[in-house]
């Protein structure tokens, strides 16, 4: 092409269709190539009449702009024979080719365009590794059944995926690469349909991930891997259906994770967001298949039912501000059972302390109280038995009224016992009186002493009550004593 002052002139070997694009090519006028014919997928057969060459397409977007005009690439319907090459290049206008064919995958890598749209594209694949994009990255309807490769992208607008269909049943390589690619916008993606790995490790998109109503296949491997993803808003991902594990380790999202109404499973492990930031991650009325693995995770607000995380669970050292939606400490212990490490100490604290923060101390309690219990069964046998008496007696602390309810039912049984049948004193003439309640409180409590125990001596089985008495009185001090220090340290 060779430019002879604001005209260009055309190749002489252009077909009718080539030479009608490339006079539209100079004033953006769009030319419409379809003929009722219309899915690109099944579009191998269109013949001459809707068939453009690559390599033309390649020397008109690179030549230079006509003095005057704004030049535009703008195609619908379109068959695209051989490979368009535009690697390293740099495209000054505008390139629309929607509802095309393109027999073989687009080859973009580290190229700058000014704006892309392929919209309702049928592809074999795109090669677009390190592009820059000042515009808008637009793949909405398309077709693409190999891969995507956008790693290390700059886009300037949003990239578009809404219903876009990509790769194809029974395969196992990615199919959407975004590793590490920055996007100043949004990632628009309602209604994708991905049979493979959608990867965003270390991706950075300025806006939101949407997600909703998407269909993610990747069945025993990850289907979405957003390891270190950092949004500046939300992932929203409602009513999406999910078959392979979902990650966001280590990502930042300072807005909300939205799973709501959504089924996420895996064999292994559905959900994992270890050491993700989340101001808040909504599960309500989701349904996870699998292991959640949260670990050391940091929610604002976790809004999850009992119901939502339906396998094990790994919890330790996740710590969440509020806990939704509000529900008696024993639907939430049940989770915490379920826990893969067993008996994790820090998953009960941190229940405890969110139901402290809303209000609700006696939930708090018992989810303490439940966490002595459960760390019982971690002991030995013989480190039971001082367990089972400080549960039975005054719930480790945690029930102080049992205390009370003990020792008065053992004063009262030591009163009617030791009342028709008072113990012989041990010197005659220098006894007080007998007073069969106050030497029952003699026996029970160690710490007090009313005269009457030193005083008298029960014989035959009396004495043996009396040693129970003594015994009693002994354990109930001692674990009031170590229920009161518990409480204290609580405060």
């Amino acid at each position: 092409m060779i430019p002879i002052g604001s005209r260009v002139v055309e190749p002489i070997d252009l077909s009718p269709v080539e030479r009608r694009v490339w006079r539209a090519f100079r004033t953006g006028t769009p030319v419409d190539l379809r003929d009722g014919d219309d899915d690109p997928e099944h579009g191998g057969g269109w013949g001459p009449a809707r068939t453009l060459r690559a390599s033309v397409l390649r020397k008109l977007l690179l030549g230079p702009a006509v003095d005057g005009e704004i030049a535009a690439l703008r195609v619908n319907g379109a068959r695209i024979s051989e490979r368009l090459d535009l690697r390293y290049a740099t495209v000054a206008h505008p390139v629309r080719l929607s509802g095309c064919r393109f027999d073989e995958a687009p080859e973009l890598y580290g190229a700058d365009l000014r704006h892309l749209n392929l919209s309702g594209s049928f592809l074999p694949g795109l090669v677009a590794q390190t592009v820059k994009v000042d515009g808008v990255l637009r793949l909405t309807d398309c077709r693409v059944p190999g891969q995507i490769r956008l790693g290390g992208a700059r886009l300037a607008g949003a990239l578009f995926l809404e219903r876009a269909r990509l790769g194809e049943d029974g395969a196992r390589e990615e199919v959407l690469h975004l590793n590490h690619s920055v996007v100043e916008d949004d990632v628009w993606a309602p209604g994708l349909e991905a049979r493979g790995e959608i990867r965003l490790n270390g991706a950075s998109v300025a806006g939101m991930v949407n997600l909703r109503e998407a269909v993610l296949l990747a069945p025993g491997r990850r289907a979405l891997d957003a390891e270190n993803l950092t949004v500046g808003s939300d992932v929203v991902a409602t009513r999406a259906r999910i078959d392979g594990e979902v990650s966001v380790r280590g990502a930042a999202i300072p807005g909300l994770l939205v799973l709501t109404q959504a089924h996420l499973s895996d064999a292994t492990c559905a959900l994992r967001a270890t050491s993700a930031v989340i101001g808040e991650m909504w599960l309500r009325e989701a349904r996870v298949d699998g292991t959640a693995n949260l670990l050391r995770g940091r929610f604002g607000l976790l809004h999850a039912a009992p119901g939502a995380l339906g396998g094990t669970v790994w919890l330790d050292g996740l710590t969440y501000g509020s806990l939704t939606p509000r529900l008696p400490a024993k639907a939430r212990i049940a989770m915490l059972e379920r826990d893969e490490e067993g008996y994790v100490p820090h998953a009960y604290e941190q229940l405890a302390a969110a139901y402290r923060q809303a209000g609700d101390d006696r939930a708090a309690r018992n989810v303490l109280l439940a966490k002595q219990r459960r760390h019982r069964s971690t002991r030995p046998r013989y480190a039971r038995l001082w367990g089972y008496l400080q549960d039975v007696t005054v719930g480790y602390g945690f029930r102080p009224l049992w205390a009370a309810a003990w020792l008065a039912g053992l004063l009262a049984v030591g009163t009617a016992v030791f009342g028709p049948h008072p113990p012989a004193p041990l010197k005659a003439g220098e006894h007080p009186p007998f007073n069969a309640l106050f030497y029952t409180l003699d026996l029970l409590l160690p710490i007090i002493d009313f005269g009457q125990e030193k005083a008298f001596k029960p014989a035959g089985w009396h004495q043996w009550l009396a040693y129970v008495l003594v015994v009693a009185g002994w354990v109930l001090a001692t674990t009031i004593a170590a229920g009161i220090s518990r409480t204290l340290s609580r405060q």
